[in-house]
């Protein structure tokens, strides 16, 4: 299962501590416009060494088209791409071949496959999602195209709480800091929060939430292809995720029904909208037009820079701590991630509604 997507599929490909990472799209629309920085932008939001929040490892995270671009356009044939890995360090992971880390894949991976990578977490780790991020950014070259646009951003690290609503931000200003929070005063305490807790040797988890505006109505398919389902779908596979919820997500079971209903009103520039959106954006698995948005939730990183308990191979009793280049927190990188899987999705279910129903552009 390393493709994702039904018209618009990403396969990926690649280990941490291997040669590259990559992916092949297909299904991808002739004709639209390819923008390299725009692409190498996405990247570089997602790269390790930005600033003091995140891992030293430096790496360039170059991409490179191998095809299905020509002239700056997708040709509609297979896009096929990949970055190089220049900074490895294997060996601050030598130690590891014969223990299984508390919380990692490593015992998983060696039950089912009977074989991992143990450099780098292999394929279970994180920095396989430049490939999603990368797939996210033809996404969003699709989307540009119909005026659909998706932002992500961090919303609570550890206890420390933006409680603004997305509507009260300047999503523009996202990128502004490199927490990755619209909100510049709440920004530096999240920082504050994070260098403390990469100080004392530890990890923290937190929210980021997702926006999307412009979404057409008619997205996603009923029965088992609702749209928030590919959304919840998309952000749990990725990495460190542990929880999702869309519009008034859990907050919303304390209200009456009374309260909860959306309720329809004509708009001022005459079509239908929702005076309310506790449904954010969909309803019956279908995109209604409102914006759509989600929150997810990340667990702190399980690698620490300070004694832990575990056991080897064999069952005995060890005491790990880990040697290396790692994030404390995961979510100003995390970011990038969670506005790439929710353009794929939107753009694969756009595609796919050209196809259903009664889609009209």
């Amino acid at each position: 299962m390393n493709t994702f997507g039904e018209i618009l599929r990403l396969t990926t490909f690649g280990e941490s501590h291997g040669v590259a990472i990559g992916g092949v799209i297909d299904g991808f629309p002739a004709g639209i416009t390819i923008d390299m920085d725009f692409i190498q932008g996405e990247l570089n939001r997602r790269r390790p060494g930005q600033s003091a929040l995140t891992t030293a490892r430096a790496e360039g995270d170059r991409i490179e088209i191998l095809s299905g671009v020509f002239e700056g356009k997708s040709t509609g044939c297979p896009i096929a791409f990949e970055v190089r890995n220049e900074n490895q360090r294997s060996g601050d992971y030598s130690t590891l071949k014969d223990l299984y880390r508390p919380s990692h894949a490593d015992y998983t991976y060696t039950e089912k496959y009977g074989v991992r990578d143990y450099t780098g977490g292999g394929r279970a780790s994180a920095r396989t999602t430049i490939s999603q991020v990368a797939g996210g950014a033809f996404a969003k070259l699709l989307l540009r195209e119909l005026g659909v646009k998706v932002y992500a951003y961090t919303s609570q690290v550890g206890d420390v709480v933006l409680h603004k609503n997305y509507q009260e931000l300047d999503l523009e200003n996202i990128d502004s800091n490199p927490v990755r929070c619209p909100d510049e005063a709440m920004a530096k305490v999240m920082a504050d929060e994070i260098l403390r807790t990469k100080e004392a040797g530890d990890t923290i988890g937190g929210v980021i939430t997702g926006v999307i505006k412009g979404c057409p109505v008619g997205l996603g398919e009923p029965q088992f292809g609702k749209l928030h389902a590919k959304l919840a779908y998309a952000m749990m596979s990725i990495n460190a995720v542990k929880g999702f919820e869309y519009g008034s997500g859990f907050a919303g079971v304390s209200k009456h029904g009374s309260e909860a209903n959306d309720i329809f009103i004509r708009k001022a520039d005459g079509k239908v909208g929702t005076r309310t959106n506790n449904s954010g954006g969909i309803q019956g698995g279908i995109s209604n037009g409102e914006d759509i948005y989600f929150r997810v939730a990340f667990k702190p990183v399980p690698t620490l820079l300070k004694d832990q308990e575990s056991v080897d191979v064999n069952g005995n009793p060890v005491t790990y701590k880990a040697k290396g280049r790692h994030d404390a927190c995961v979510l100003p990188r995390a970011v990038p991630i969670v506005d790439a899987m929710a353009a794929l999705v939107i753009a694969d279910a756009y595609l796919q509604s050209k196809g259903s129903g009664r889609f009209v552009k």
